[in-house]
Formats: C-alpha cells, structure tokens, sequence
C-alpha cells in the first residue's frame, strides 16, 4: 500500500468521527482577503507560498514545536503571497486549530492543506479560516473530484487543484480548475524531480479553450523540491506564477536569506496574463 493509499484509508475513519461528533466551531474572524488569483498574476517577484509543517511521512520531524502564529508573521513579514498549513494529524502532526492560529495572526489568504475526499472536511476548513483547500486528482474519481471543487467553490474557497503527471493534468483542465499545483512528489514513492513541472507546465497553454480563445488561463504553481534559487529558477522558465515551499522554510536558519533565494524575477508572458 502506498503512503497515499494509507493516508486515505486514515482520512475515512476521521470523516466518520467528524460526522458522528459534528466539525470543530472556531470563532469568526472577518478578514478582506484577496485571492491569489488576483495577487498572483501581477506580481514581478515569485510569488512564495510559505507553508507550517511540523512533519511528513518521508523525513519524520521538521518542527514539531512551531509556533503557527509566529511562524506566519516571519513568513508574512517577508514577503509570502500566501501561506500554507498542513492540518493533518496522523501523518503530518498538525490540526486545524493551526490554521485558526494562523488565521488570527495574519491576513494573508490560508491554503489548508489536508486530504480532501469528503464535503463535511471543506465545512471544517471553512470554520477554521481558510481561503483555499487542497484537491488531489490521485486522491479521487474525476466525479468526486468536481463534486469537491463544485462544494468548495459553494464557499467562496479558491481550489488548489493538484496533478503529478500527464492524465491528472488533463483531469485538472477538463474540470476548468483555475489553480494548478503541480507537484513534483511522487506520492506513491515520494521522491522528488523538479522535472515533472517542466513535463506538465506546457499542457496548459496547449489546452483548448473552445470558443473563448481569450479565456483565462489557469494560475501555476510549482510544488515540492524547492530549496534554491537554482530551483525557482527552473520553475521560472516553466511559466509558474507561484511556488508552495514547506521543507527548506521550516529548516532555514535564515529566512530572510531564504526568501530573497526564492523571490526571483517571473519570466515575462507567464501563463496567468497570456492570451
């Protein structure tokens, strides 16, 4: 069984706790928060995703103790466009009541990043604060993945809509999701190859857009494997607006310094303002 198959088989008996004891209530918090598809596009830097994550399957602890809060002000202070917070437990030892901490410490949109495969975890991602989730082509069926994004879209909630190879890209596009993550993980096998954005970036100025040749096209971001400027860089030239950065921020010794490694120039004519 893979670590992706195992993590789903955890996700289903927390879905049958959270729907026999009712999602977590967190008080509101009202925040004018722009999407990063209006952000994104116009910026001159790479934009930085910066993302809380106390641990993983493939390297065990990063950070157990982190403060979220304090955590999301450095990142924000820095310049993130965005922050990312991995909400699961079993695997990746977070919860959403990080989110909500980050979700009172900052006003930055908020991705939650967790295994999306029912309804009630987009209500409990809602409660807690998020502006974004996390959809994953290999985690479902293409009708439970438009199920998903229809149910979250419901919300007002952005869709990160995440592929790992050729057929999740073509899934991702058929859906009209407007936010690509692709992921350089192999989730089967979770090694990593910055090569899969370069193989995947290009399928989406090639896709067609029917009869509105002048339609949007999808944001990009690059995810996983990004620990140097080098890094950005080829993520650059793939025409990606965004980067989601976890590991190397939470292991920096200098996050100022690191930013400014991953803040580099966007290619001109990258894919978000194309036409």
């Amino acid at each position: 069984m893979s670590i992706l198959e195992k993590i789903l088989v955890e996700k289903e008996k927390e879905i049958a706790q959270l729907k026999t004891n009712g999602i977590k209530e967190f008080p509101l918090i009202k925040h004018n928060i722009p999407s990063i598809k209006q952000t994104f596009p116009s910026s001159v830097a790479m934009n930085v995703i910066a993302e809380i994550k106390r641990a993983s399957p493939s390297k065990g602890a990063i950070d157990l103790d982190v403060n979220p809060a304090e955590q999301a002000k450095n990142y924000a202070a820095l310049g993130a466009g965005a922050i990312s917070i991995l909400t699961d437990r079993t695997f990746f030892k977070g919860s959403m009541d990080d989110l909500y901490e980050v979700r009172e410490a900052c006003n930055l949109p908020l991705l939650c990043k967790d295994f999306f495969i029912d309804p009630i975890q987009i209500d409990q991602a809602k409660a807690a604060g998020a502006n974004i989730i996390l959809l994953i082509v290999a985690a479902m069926s293409e009708d439970q993945l438009k199920q998903m994004y229809t149910y979250a879209k419901g919300f007002d909630l952005d869709v990160l809509c995440e592929v790992h190879n050729e057929s999740e890209m073509e899934s991702a596009l058929k859906l009209g999701a407007d936010i690509i993550g692709i992921n350089n993980r192999n989730l089967k096998t979770f090694n990593v190859n910055l090569s899969v954005t370069e193989t995947l970036a290009p399928m989406v100025k090639k896709r067609d857009r029917g009869s509105d040749p002048l339609s949007q096209l999808p944001l990009l971001i690059g995810e996983s494997g990004i620990k140097s400027r080098v890094d950005v860089e080829r993520l650059a030239k793939a025409d990606v607006s965004g980067i989601l950065v976890g590991e190397t921020l939470m292991l920096s010794d200098d996050l100022q310094v690191t930013f400014q490694h991953l803040q580099v120039p966007r290619m001109k004519g990258s894919i978000p303002n194309a036409r």
